[in-house]
């Protein structure tokens, strides 16, 4: 093999194992930027009636309240703050602004209209919950992508500012500088990659799309004509906002432990093996699945028992103390069927195995509630 082929291979399996996602626990915050597209076109009415008398109007010129507007590629920005729950659910306070200029604008009797301009602002405020998908707890193992949903809704203002165009056919003038605040409301699709090889623990980068809407907005808009100033037509332009915004962010997870210890073995004795033997198996934070190092370990306990001929295995499982006491019961379950399990696919019998869970009731290290020690996190198989 190539020594190309070599680094490539050993960089990708070091990158998993170093930075595998997790679901987030504790307090975050976030920032993302990207691009916004305004649903085009965006509909509105004019609320208003044409004023009597024509203003100096050419004769036949009819002012409609329907119109359409279409804008260009803009930008959008979020900062955000929130909690994760560490079973996958976080909810998250977001901030947001999205700015696209006009393209074009369309109807009210104005058609065709040139000379356009101005901007569409929107900023607000949400409140989101999401859920990160775990690729464990579908039996497909671990990995450095996480894919995540949320939806939110909140409170958002749209802000024409100085929006105008200009009828090519009659000379009159479009214009709205108004802003107004209405419901809002988004749904949210991204997936998050861990960063860890940056040396910075709960850093992580996402990359996410997001359809955001809100209720129709109340805009102040008038009609002139330009040849004596007089005011043809005005009201509330009630328009549509939708946008679809696709962005990448960071996300730092604050106040996050250290990484777990290597796992420690018990010694064995320089004698002839003793009539029991113990061997101790540790896992991750909330996960049940066997790591390679755990794999070896069991591999072990299942040569020796034969070796010594054990009559016996008894198989223990233990969690720390960073749940409540009735999950990590049903932790400490799941870990000591796990070990059970590759025992007896190395060839020892299932009635010689015997499975008992203790969940945060007898720690290796005594801590307090809430704890996470990763020597507490084991499964200890003994051979009788």
């Amino acid at each position: 093999m190539s020594l190309k082929k070599a680094l490539l291979a050993a960089t990708i399996l070091a990158v998993p194992a170093a930075a595998s996602a997790q679901p987030v626990t504790g307090l975050y915050i976030g920032l993302g930027a990207g691009a916004n597209w305004v649903n085009n076109p965006s509909t509105f009415d004019l609320s208003g009636e044409t004023l009597p008398g024509n203003f100096g109007l050419p004769p036949n010129v009819r002012v409609d309240n329907a119109g359409k507007a279409n804008f260009k590629l803009g930008w959008t920005g979020a900062a955000s703050i929130g909690w994760g729950f560490g079973n996958g659910f976080r909810v998250e306070l977001e901030g947001n602004y999205r700015e696209n200029e006009v393209d074009s604008i369309r109807g009210l009797g104005l058609a065709p209209i040139a000379r356009t301009g101005g901007f569409q602002r929107t900023y607000g405020a949400m409140v989101n919950v999401f859920y990160d998908f775990d690729f464990a707890n579908f039996g497909l193992g671990q990995s450095i992508f996480q894919p995540y949903i949320g939806v939110g809704a909140g409170y958002a203002w749209t802000d024409w500012k100085n929006l105008r165009g200009q009828s090519a056919v009659n000379g009159l003038i479009l214009s709205a500088d108004d802003d107004d605040g209405q419901f809002a409301y988004q749904a949210i699709a991204g997936v998050a990659t861990p960063l860890t090889w940056l040396g910075v623990t709960g850093l992580t980068l996402t990359a996410e799309y997001r359809f955001f809407g809100t209720l129709q907005p109340e805009l102040s808009a008038s009609i002139r004509n330009p040849a004596n100033n007089q005011l043809v037509s005005a009201g509330k332009l009630e328009a549509d906002n939708y946008n679809h915004s696709v962005m990448l962010g960071l996300r730092y997870a604050l106040f996050q432990p250290p990484p777990p210890p290597p796992p420690v073995v018990a010694p064995a004795p320089a004698a002839a093996p003793a009539p029991a033997r113990t061997y101790l198996v540790f896992f991750d934070w909330d996960r049940a699945d066997l790591t390679a190092r755990a794999r070896e370990i069991i591999g072990e306990a299942a040569q020796n028992a034969r070796r010594v001929q054990s009559t016996r295995i008894e198989v223990a499982g233990h969690a720390d103390r960073s749940g409540s006491p009735q999950y990590n019961q049903r932790l400490s379950q799941r870990r000591a069927e796990a070990v059970a399990a590759e025992l007896v696919s190395r060839g020892i019998s299932r009635n010689d195995i015997g499975i008992t869970a203790f969940g945060e009731s007898r720690p290796l290290v005594p801590t307090a509630d809430g704890v996470r020690e990763p020597q507490n996190r084991r499964v200890e198989i003994v051979l009788r």
